[in-house]
């Protein structure tokens, strides 16, 4: 019965125990078996079980008192806030988690502004109550000033022993509205994540909004106008299982059978191909922030590269890519990602699922490049950064950062934010402990080492989320780096005017460290404008030709160290220097 479905979804701040209080919901209402039951059960990947993070949202149906209750587990990091914002899209509540020994945090409040946005019904939590640590007191009183709520409107629960999750299952029947039903109209399904199966092609994850759905029909895309059918129809428990049908306000899957993944876009509305339809609000755009080079050690993997970030994008909609050629590295990828840790998680993926061997260069922003005729370009390789004689000027993306912090810290934030060329906006007070510092910061300045640097002055307990604020005008130039006199394009980078002496500086001496030596002696320069303005050397290795000499005339010894230093000579002029994906990485991480 339609009055008998919930749909909701759990938001919070990166560590607030997601995934864990997923995890005694299923234990809880039999939906897997004590012996199937393992940690972050939702997390697919391997590699979100190693680092203890949701990378992927993640659907899941369960059933309690007679109810029907479809929930999407999210990611909490700022660079999967997209992915957050599709699930909001295909349930009407969401539990907003906060950790009763951090208070709340800076993701818990922009997501919560993401489904205030949505019209979602919110339900307090405060997880985490067995930890020796917590204060439960002082998170009432935070979601008190944050939401307006009662003190009794705040649920207490920990995910991991179970205390209070079954009332929490009961609030969410009580509390979250079911779905709007019209069985009536014909079919509308929005489609808010979708996979590829090599067996079975592409499976769409849909929210049905009107109409039902039954295996064997022929169905279309409203805004591709791609037709397929419908193969299969099922929900998740949190395997496929197979369904009759599924009707309006429900949470499943429709197995499409395209092998092309650029078909079943995420965003796009379902219908049957004979209905004339409006498609349903898809979602906005999002826009790359970071840009980088992705290119495979081995050139003839350039086409095993290409399948493998087609079917990354499938259900991945923040990755954009475009092809590109290197002198230095060949064919490869200029692909666009929301931030550091989206770039890492995307090259570890084609590491492990793919198993290819990569170099990525140096991440940087796309720059608005405003020429002397008029034109403008978006430039966001440093390899096509204009002559300077032709630029009129140069301008940079800025964000809109929030940074959660207890105030004793706020001096050694404020300093950070300067040093960053961050420009204060002001400082609001959640209660007498707690501040939220607004700051205007290039993006350029927020992708290196930022993050690391704020848990750093602040102990740990700073957190911090940004949006896109503007465009602003910026005084950049272009830094090459020279090993052995040669240019390598992918280690070329955008850096300020100002500070570019103490940046090529910095990159030569790691390069010095982790390149190895070789039979001649290498130079490492970093030059601005075909001026050199910082450089290192390493010295070649040496063999002693004269070891084998017993007595005799010194001249038999000068001879021999003659001709070697005549062979150092000629392969100083021929030699060349291999640098190593560690070289690339460090310098990554400057």
């Amino acid at each position: 019965m339609p009055n008998n479905i919930r749909n909701f979804c759990i938001i919070a701040h990166i560590d607030h125990g997601k995934s864990t209080l997923a995890d005694r919901m299923l234990e809880i209402t039999g939906t897997v078996s004590k012996r199937d039951m393992k940690e972050q059960l939702l997390d697919q990947m391997d590699i979100e079980r190693e680092r203890g993070i949701t990378i992927k949202l993640q659907p899941v149906r369960m059933n309690w008192q007679g109810y029907e209750l479809n929930l999407i587990d999210t990611p909490g990091h700022v660079d999967f806030t997209y992915e957050v914002s599709r699930s909001l899209m295909a349930v009407e509540g969401a539990l907003m988690l906060v950790d009763a020994t951090q208070g709340v945090q800076a993701q818990t409040l922009a997501n919560l502004y993401l489904a205030l946005d949505n019209n979602l019904t919110i339900i307090p939590v405060i997880n985490k109550i067995d930890l020796p640590a917590a204060d439960v007191k002082r998170c009432q009183e935070e979601i008190i000033n944050l939401l307006g709520c009662k003190k009794e409107e705040i649920y207490c629960a920990s995910g991991k022993t179970g205390e209070g999750v079954k009332e929490i299952l009961d609030a969410v029947i009580r509390q979250v509205p079911p779905p709007s039903r019209d069985d009536s109209r014909p079919l509308r399904a929005l489609i808010f994540d979708s996979i590829y199966d090599e067996y079975r092609g592409v499976i769409a994850y849909v929210r049905i909004f009107e109409g039902e759905i039954i295996a064997g029909k022929k169905i279309k895309f409203v805004v591709s106008r791609e037709l397929a059918e419908a193969l299969e129809v099922g929900h998740f428990s949190p395997k496929y299982i197979k369904d009759a049908k599924l009707t309006s306000g429900e949470v499943g899957y429709i197995v499409t059978g395209l092998h092309e993944v650029s078909q079943c876009k995420v965003g796009d509305t379902i219908t049957f191909a004979d209905a004339r339809v409006e498609a349903l609000p898809g979602y906005k755009e999002v826009k790359p922030m970071v840009y980088a080079g992705v290119f495979c050690k081995d050139g003839s993997d350039f086409n095993r590269l290409r399948e493998a970030i087609e079917k990354l994008k499938l259900n991945d909609a923040a990755l954009s890519y475009e092809p590109e050629n290197s002198q230095a590295l060949g064919f490869g990828f200029r692909c666009g990602f929301l931030g550091l840790l989206h770039l890492e998680i995307f090259q570890e993926r084609l590491r492990r699922e793919f198993g290819l061997d990569l170099i990525v260069t140096v991440p940087s922003v796309a720059f608005n490049v405003y020429l002397r005729n008029g034109k403008m370009e978006a430039v966001y390789n440093p390899v096509s950064f204009p002559d300077p004689t032709l630029i009129d000027q140069v301008d940079e993306p800025i964000m809109k950062v929030d940074i959660f912090t207890p105030k004793e810290y706020l001096g050694a934030i404020m300093q950070l934010a300067t040093e960053k060329r961050g420009s204060y906006l002001n400082t609001e007070y959640l209660d007498e402990q707690l501040a939220i510092l607004h700051y205007q910061v290039p993006l350029t300045q927020l992708i290196v080492d930022f993050y690391d640097k704020l848990k750093s002055v602040s102990s740990g307990y700073a957190s911090l989320n940004y949006d896109f604020f503007g465009y602003e005008k910026t005084d950049v130039v272009k830094m090459d780096i020279l090993v052995a006199e040669e240019k390598v394009e992918a280690l070329s980078l955008i850096t300020y005017r100002d500070s570019a002496y103490s940046v090529g500086k910095k990159i030569v001496e790691i390069l010095k460290s982790t390149l190895s030596r070789q039979q001649f002696m290498v130079k490492i320069q970093a030059a601005v404008g075909g001026k050199i303005i910082a450089a290192e050397r390493i010295s070649a290795l040496r063999k002693d030709v004269t070891e084998h000499l017993y007595g005799g005339d010194w001249s038999r010894r000068a001879k021999l160290l003659e001709k070697q230093k005549k062979g150092k000579k000629k392969m100083l002029g021929i030699g060349k220097v291999d640098i190593p994906p560690d070289a690339f990485l460090a310098v990554l991480k400057r």
